[in-house]
């Protein structure tokens, strides 16, 4: 829009310099007559019967002064008017790691200022965590130093990163204000140079052409000025305009061209009039406030005055839509506010349960890991929140550092109680690790393996030591340990030729048995199968990987146990037999306990069952059919039959495993 309203103006002020020239007096030197004087219009003028009227409406100055300073900043850096395409983030919600990543995107934008607040809010941000941070872990060093000489250090990657792209913002940002305040200057000199040619331009010795076309070309070159100081903004514009409207007026512009150029003006101040009342229907307030600002600039700094019986009408109107806009905007912060003030009750039942969890008692580590998470969590929640009000922002964040700094000292008194268990803790430690130490080089490897995974067992029940010793007895004693045990794997791999060699050999046993024929002697086939399992036990362990191979021959034993005569006690118990003794082999005394605890309890359920069957023969006993016993009867006292001969296989079972243990 500036772009088409300039090209405009350029077009009006051809067609004033025409009329100019057509209407100059003959009496250039004359001096101006009161008459002429009257019909004068100059923009300090306009300016002053404009802010007479927002006078005399207090709550219009407001919106404009807003208008006015944002403008007038912004005229002093054409880069800050990019910040609005920018959004502003609640950087307050963010964690740290991300206002770092947010501060790395941001500094490679090549519009320094552009980026300017919002790099500052995040070092608000993320300072105000990273202090917060600081503070918990000094607190903790010095309740857990044991010398007083020891001075708190703490480093942060985070930070570092931090500081260092905050640092290239910096730099970045001193060269600009660098370049920036040269290029201010330089055309602020400029501009005021102008202002002093116009001033020269009064001059009835020069050619009314020659100073016609001097008068556009001063025009021009105001226009392309650039950027001056924003506290010389309206001054120096005001100036500019008062001496343009002088020049009008020495020139005695005639009433005709004068009328020509109110009416242009005019109706590009009603053209963007119409513009602000389409800008109250824009939904996004911020940018129709945006668009505001650039109206108000086009209106003061591009086009000129209208006629008087227009000016107060037209800048009255100009001046109520403007009050509507900012009104608009107003509701836009005061809900803002409201969601702050939200915050606030949010933040203040953060701190409220941050302050119960400092009174809760807890007795053991693990317990306080578990208020330490819930705090955390809450931290989280905190600074997830959001913003609160700005005047009652210290105070809450002082709220919450107490609340925290209460717990923390809540929990510190804790661990100073328990520095004499790490202490006992650390005594009992040493002694496993001079345990580790002493069995290390044991080639001794079944009596020594079940000590050191006991030895190993008992280190995790031992709870926590004193920080400053716990790395290197842990490692000490993880030393002794690997040691010892990469012995036992040596050792075992010596082992695997021998149990190989007896996996071929099973392996080719399985061919013979596979092949072998019943007689039909029962004797004589019971001894040869029992003479079969002593040649394969003979053969000893086979690697762990091919076990595979027992279950293989167990198959071909039961298919001949079938095939014998024997009762199925005796066949049970043989193959009971033959699992005890590959358990023995194996060296496994946790598969033989729980082997022994299985067949305890199968013992107490055939027990029980006999009982509750029993008990079921005595309750048709007791009824009037009793002498003769039906189906049901003579099914259940079968089934009694049945478990007491289970019975006795279990408890012989239990027998042999029991003798077995004795042995």
């Amino acid at each position: 829009m500036l772009e088409e309203k300039n090209d405009n103006l350029q077009e009006a002020d051809g067609k004033l310099g025409i009329e100019i020239t057509d209407s100059i007096q003959d009496d250039t030197t004359q001096t101006l007559s009161s008459e002429t004087a009257a019909e004068n219009v100059n923009l300090d003028s306009e300016i002053e019967s404009e802010n007479t009227a927002v006078t005399e409406e207090d709550n219009h100055q407001s919106a404009l002064d807003a208008i006015t300073n944002s403008n007038a900043e912004e005229s002093e850096d054409e880069t800050l008017k990019e910040r609005h395409d920018i959004p502003m983030q609640d950087y307050h919600t963010f964690s740290m790691d991300s206002l770092v990543d947010e501060l790395k995107k941001l500094i490679q934008t090549d519009k320094v200022m552009s980026v300017k607040d919002h790099i500052e809010e995040i070092k608000k941000s993320f300072l105000l965590q990273y202090n917060h941070l600081i503070e918990e872990k000094k607190e903790e060093f010095n309740a857990s130093k044991e010398d007083p000489n020891e001075e708190f250090e703490y480093h942060s990657p985070l930070k570092s990163k931090f500081d260092e792209y905050y640092n290239v913002f910096r730099e970045k940002r001193n060269v600009h204000f660098k370049h920036l305040q040269t290029n201010l200057k330089t055309n602020l000199d400029a501009r005021l140079a102008i202002v002093e040619e116009l001033k020269e331009l009064i001059n009835p010795q020069e050619n009314i052409k020659d100073t016609l076309k001097h008068f556009n070309d001063l025009r021009e070159r105001w226009k392309n000025a650039g950027a001056i100081p924003k506290d010389k903004y309206n001054h120096v514009w005001n100036n500019y305009h008062f001496h343009v409207e002088n020049f009008y007026d020495y020139l005695h512009l005639d009433r005709e061209a004068r009328d020509l150029d109110f009416k242009y003006n005019l109706d590009q101040k009603q053209k963007i009039i119409a513009r602000v009342e389409e800008l109250l229907n824009e939904t996004d307030i911020s940018k129709a406030f945006r668009e505001l600002q650039d109206l108000h600039r086009i209106w003061k700094e591009d086009i000129g005055p209208v006629s008087k019986e227009h000016r107060d009408v037209i800048w009255n109107k100009f001046s109520e839509l403007t009050k509507k806009i900012h009104d608009k905007r107003e509701v836009l912060f005061e809900s803002q506010r409201a969601n702050e003030q939200q915050n606030l009750e949010i933040k203040k039942e953060i701190i409220g349960k941050i302050e119960v969890l400092g009174t809760e008692k807890v007795n053991s580590h693990s317990q306080w890991l578990v208020q330490i998470q819930k705090v955390e969590g809450l931290r989280n929640e905190f600074f997830a929140a959001g913003k609160v009000p700005s005047e009652v922002n210290e105070e809450t964040w002082a709220a919450f550092k107490t609340s925290v700094r209460n717990f923390n000292a809540f929990k510190n008194s804790f661990y100073k109680d328990i520095k004499k268990d790490q202490n006992d803790n650390l005594n009992k430690k040493m002694a496993l690790v001079a345990k580790a130490k002493e069995l290390q080089e044991s080639t001794d490897f079944g009596a020594t393996t079940p000590v050191m995974k006991q030895i190993q067992e008992e280190w995790k029940q031992i709870g926590h030591v004193p920080k400053k010793y716990s790395d290197k007895i842990w490692k000490e004693f993880k030393d002794a340990c690997n040691h010892y045990f990469d012995k036992l794997k040596e050792h075992k791999s010596e082992e695997n030729v021998d149990e190989v060699a007896a996996f071929d050999n099973k392996k080719a046993y399985l061919d013979i048995l596979r092949a072998y024929q019943l007689t039909g002697d029962h004797k004589t086939d019971l001894d040869a199968i029992k003479k079969h399992i002593e040649n394969w036990k003979a053969y000893g362990k086979v690697p762990f990987s091919r076990r595979h191979i027992e279950g293989k021959f167990n198959k071909i034993l039961d298919a001949l146990f079938e095939k014998l005569s024997l009762s199925k006690k005796e066949t049970e118990m043989m193959r009971f037999a033959n699992r005890i003794d590959s358990l023995s082999d194996s060296n496994d005394t946790r598969k033989l306990d729980n082997e022994k605890i299985f067949l305890m309890r199968k013992i107490e359920e055939v027990q029980n069952e006999i009982f509750q069957l029993e008990n079921n023969i005595q309750f048709f006993a007791n009824t009037k059919n009793a002498k003769k016993e039906n189906s049901i009867v003579l099914e259940v006292r079968k089934n009694i039959a049945i478990h007491k001969e289970s019975l006795e296989v279990w408890k012989d079972k239990l027998k042999q495993l029991r003798n077995l243990g004795q042995e």
